[in-house]
């Protein structure tokens, strides 16, 4: 190496290094702006997914209210229809089809929307995602926690309780 290579180096180097700095720096940046970026599009992609899940929910459940203030006007039909006395259902066929066709209809419009019965029988194990205690009560030839009494249905409105069947519940200690 000739002086003058030498001597030019240290210049050289010392123009390099405020270059070498700065590219440090501006990749440093580039991974900082790059992570940033990937965050967001995954925050993106995030809000995305909970808007199509909230989507679908609001479509499955928005009726919730709708279903629930409907199954008063179910329990009215069903007492109507249980309220006839046998021997006047002859005299008044024509007023009891009428309301066992708008009963009907009514259960095929829930169940159309999602709305399943919840109809437990007598002697079923009493089950309190799905049944309301109403009362309980000793009875012989049950065992504890059997319904011995089916006060009214419940509903469920796909996977969601809109209301739990109302029953009557044994309480034998021995069966």
């Amino acid at each position: 190496m000739s002086q003058e290579e030498t001597a030019g180096s240290p210049v050289e180097l010392e123009e390099f290094d405020p270059q070498m700095e700065e590219l440090e720096a501006l990749r440093a940046e580039r991974d900082e702006l790059r992570d940033k970026f990937m965050r967001v599009l995954a925050d993106a992609e995030n809000s995305r997914k909970r808007a199509e899940r909230d989507r679908k929910e609001a479509e499955m459940y928005g009726g919730t209210r709708l279903a629930r203030d409907l199954l008063p006007v179910y329990d009215n039909l069903n007492r109507a229809i249980q309220a006839i006395p046998e021997e006047s259902r002859a005299a008044s066929a024509a007023l009891v089809e009428g309301v066992e066709l708008t009963l009907r209809e009514l259960t095929n419009v829930m169940t159309k929307h999602g709305i399943t019965m919840i109809s437990p029988a007598v002697g079923d194990q009493f089950d309190p995602q799905l049944h309301q205690a109403m009362f309980e009560a000793p009875l012989p030839g049950t065992k504890a926690g059997q319904i011995i009494q089916v006060a009214t249905e419940g509903f469920m409105l796909f996977d969601r309780l809109l209301r739990p069947a109302q029953v009557g519940v044994s309480s034998n200690t021995a069966g």
